[in-house]
Order: structure tokens, then sequence, then C-alpha cells
């Protein structure tokens, strides 16, 4: 007679028959049909690739600071930084851990800058959260970040206390 148990598969040679083994397929990230990050994710306009996985991608802007300007992005669209949900910003960020070191030796750069334009007040041009990891070389005029900004403000230590308190994560 027939068995009338389902069969048993080897679907994977590391699940043994009676365990169980899900398999999960990933729908495409969310994007916004008028972003330009999204539509270079999307393989509808050409970038220069140089990093992707299943979070982040990473390809070289189009009007770079220096030789190897990268820019690093969430393959879902989120508009600013704090949109972005913790798991895919550890993995944006693990991304950028790992392209620092290689675009640095890929250009012969003694050091980058990496930074965030969070939000259009902050100079983002693509409403799309993006870093850029930009090689940096002696005598390059581009300065650490202080130098982008103009006057500081004169805060007391209270000013910094009261404003320390406010900050929650």
């Amino acid at each position: 007679m027939f068995d009338e148990s389902p069969p048993t598969f080897l679907i994977h040679p590391f699940v043994l028959p009676g365990e169980s083994h899900e398999v999960s397929i990933k729908p495409m990230p969310e994007q916004n049909q008028d972003c330009i990050f999204c539509q270079i994710v999307a393989g509808e306009i050409p970038g220069r690739i140089v990093y992707e996985d299943d979070y982040a991608l990473a390809f070289l802007d189009a009007n770079p600071l220096a030789r190897g300007h990268t820019l690093v992005i969430p393959k879902q669209h989120y508009e600013r930084l704090d949109d972005v949900p913790d798991d895919e910003a550890t993995a944006l960020y693990s991304a950028i851990h790992e392209l620092v070191p290689a675009i640095e030796a890929a250009v012969d750069a003694p050091a980058t800058t990496v930074a965030f334009n969070n939000g259009e007040a902050a100079g983002q041009e693509v409403p799309h959260t993006h870093a850029h990891i930009v090689p940096r070389f002696e005598g390059d005029g581009g300065g650490p970040i202080h130098s982008m900004f103009g006057s500081r403000p004169n805060l007391s230590d209270d000013e910094l206390d009261d404003t320390a308190d406010e900050i929650e994560p």
C-alpha cells in the first residue's frame, strides 16, 4: 500500500528531513518613482555601483567632491535618517563601515569625511537618506566639519546642561 504521510524532500543540504525550513522571499524595496536614487536602485537609470547588499546600495557621486566620493543609501525610500528603521540603519552603517577603508585604499586617501545632510535645511538635495563618503587629502581645502558653520553660539554651562537634559533618544 501507499504511505499516507507527505513525502519528505531534502530542500537544502543543511536541512534534515523532519526539520522545519522557512523560505522567505524578500519583496522589492518600497520606492518613490520621482526619486533619482530609487531609480538607480530599480536599475532604471545607471549608476556606478560599488556595493550592494539586501538593504544598502553604494555608488559613486555623479558630481564628486573628490575622486572616490561615494553615496551610500538604503534601498528602501526614506527621506530622513530618523525615518530609517533600526535594523536597516544598522545595515546602512555596516555598509559604510565596510566601504570607508575600501574607498581610502582605492584612491590612496589618508582619510575620509563621512556625513549625512539630514533634511533640506542641512543641505540635503535629494530627499532620500544618503551618506557621503568623501576621500580627503592633505591640502584639499575641505577643512573640518566645524568650518561649515559661521559663528558659533556662546552657550553657558546651564544652557548646555539644559540641552543635554532635553535630548531623549
